[in-house]
């Protein structure tokens, strides 16, 4: 089957190591599946330790040189990558569509969000100070520098399979680091797609590398090899649980995005129209398939009544189709294990007192499609109030007391991102300290931007990615102490 993308130069089917396309050394491929059709938008090779090793040891070369090239140079490059990936939105997004399913609008916005990323960090390449410190010593001066940590191996997601890669291409090109990149199975694509557009900007061989293939194999080299330094990953905590205990072997820097449990807040107070649209945009941006959803929806009693009949009636409007048909609000799920895991929370919602007053049930279009559904009368023991959903189910649950609803989105071991919605100024402030979590909307839903630090407390991971913090883990900080300053020659 031919796509409006098939004879474009980023639709890559091929490893990216050293500067150069391979298939897998074993000659094995994988299969890569539309969500929306079920229909093989083509094969990628299955790579493991082997390749994952050489593309190592092509970064680790690249790194001796292109760790010496100067700020300037690096943010020239960044921002030649930046123009070309404006200039080649459409395709790059028609890519992102095919292999995740999310509607056009939203991958379009998600490449343009890539391309804010790459020169965010562009600027960003020419501000990594260091410091002179006052030295407690007669002849001796005191410098603390910043130089990049060396290869970095990267992991990223399904669910944000371009911009994942930006947070992190970006500031480890800005850095003079040099990386190897695994993109997720379901879509390798807009990964690959990273690689052409490195090599059209110039970007030297050896510093970008793209690996695809078997998850187990390829971290582990990664963060077994001595050779790589820094290990960021973007994905699930059980994931990311076992990528931290691989890289304490060999004692590797880290930064790790993980899941979330976001609760959303709407006391009653709020502006209630403002609040059941910030709602939706939240809960069902990419079919609910985003690390800061809103995964617990709490509405104090007074305007509970009002809240659910509004964002019924919101729901209930959205248009679901395939990504590629104009309007479309709601695409697929991206596998079937998706949406078998939306019916098991839903059915334990409803075996348990859930009420459904929106969707409820997989949608007429078959295949990975599922209802916006809205489940009223939620309460603590369903399962979804402890696990992350990732799919287009929300939960609406009752509280009373301020106090009360701090304590409920804080009763999770996740601490990503919360919402919550309020007209008092100081309900304002109170409730955004209290709140246990690294990404705070007040009185919005959609809060991602390139220019603030974007990442979790608690099991919701360590690090931050974007703003001017974004680029400090690609850094390690040296300490210089230069001494006999006083003797005349």
């Amino acid at each position: 089957m031919t796509h409006p993308f098939s004879d474009s130069p980023f639709f890559r089917q091929q490893l990216y190591i050293g500067g150069k396309w391979s298939d897998a050394l074993s000659g094995k491929t994988l299969a890569v599946e539309d969500p929306a059709t079920g229909t093989i938008l083509g094969s990628i090779p299955n790579g493991g330790t082997e390749e994952t090793r050489l593309a190592i040891e092509a970064a680790h070369t690249a790194f001796k040189s292109f760790s010496q090239t100067t700020a300037a140079e690096r943010a020239d490059m960044l921002r030649l990558l930046h123009q070309l990936i404006l200039d080649n939105k459409e395709v790059l997004a028609q890519i992102l569509t095919a292999e995740q399913g999310k509607p056009l609008s939203e991958a379009r916005g998600e490449v343009g969000m890539s391309a804010a990323y790459v020169l965010w960090f562009a600027e960003e390449a020419r501000r990594t100070y260091g410091e002179i410190i006052p030295s407690p010593w007669q002849g001796r001066r005191i410098m603390a520098t910043r130089q990049p940590v060396g290869v970095v191996g990267a992991i990223t997601p399904w669910n944000f399979p371009s911009s994942m890669l930006a947070r992190k291409i970006a500031p480890a090109i800005a850095a003079g680091c040099t990386m190897v990149c695994k993109p997720a199975t379901q879509t390798p694509y807009s990964g690959l797609a990273w690689a052409e557009l490195c090599e059209q900007a110039g970007i030297p061989a050896g510093v970008v590398n793209v690996v695809t293939g078997s998850a187990r194999e390829i971290g582990a080299e990664l963060t077994a090899n001595p050779k790589v330094q820094k290990i960021t990953f973007t994905g699930s905590t059980d994931v990311g649980k076992v990528l931290l205990t691989q890289a304490a072997q060999t004692v590797k820097k880290v930064s790790m995005e993980l899941g979330g449990n976001a609760p959303f807040i709407v006391f009653d107070d709020a502006d209630l129209d403002r609040a059941v649209e910030g709602a939706i945009a939240s809960k069902f941006r990419n079919a609910g398939q985003t690390c800061v959803c809103t995964n617990r929806i709490y509405v104090q009693s007074g305007i509970y009544d009002r809240f659910i009949d509004k964002l019924t009636t919101a729901t209930a409007a959205l248009q679901i189709g395939r990504g590629t048909e104009a309007g479309t609000e709601i695409g697929p799920l991206v596998d079937g294990n998706s949406v078998d895991k939306v019916d098991e929370l839903l059915a334990d919602a409803v075996a348990k007192g859930g009420r459904v007053v929106a969707g409820g049930k997989r949608h007429a279009l078959g295949a990975n499609f599922f209802e916006p559904t809205v489940i009223a009368d939620a309460t603590s023991d369903m399962r979804f109030a402890r696990e992350e959903i990732f799919g287009p189910l929300a939960p609406v649950f009752r509280f009373e007391t301020e106090q009360g609803a701090i304590d409920l989105a804080n009763d999770t071991e996740f601490g990503l991102a919360c919402y919550f919605y309020t007209k008092d100024l100081g309900r304002a402030f109170r409730v955004s300290e209290a709140l246990e979590y690294g990404i705070v909307g007040v009185n919005e839903g959609l809060v991602t931007t390139e220019v603030a630090p974007f990442g979790g407390f608690k099991e919701s991971g360590m690090g931050r990615e974007g703003s001017l913090h974004g680029i400090a883990d690609y850094l390690e900080i040296k300490y210089v102490c230069m001494g006999g300053l006083n003797a005349a020659s």
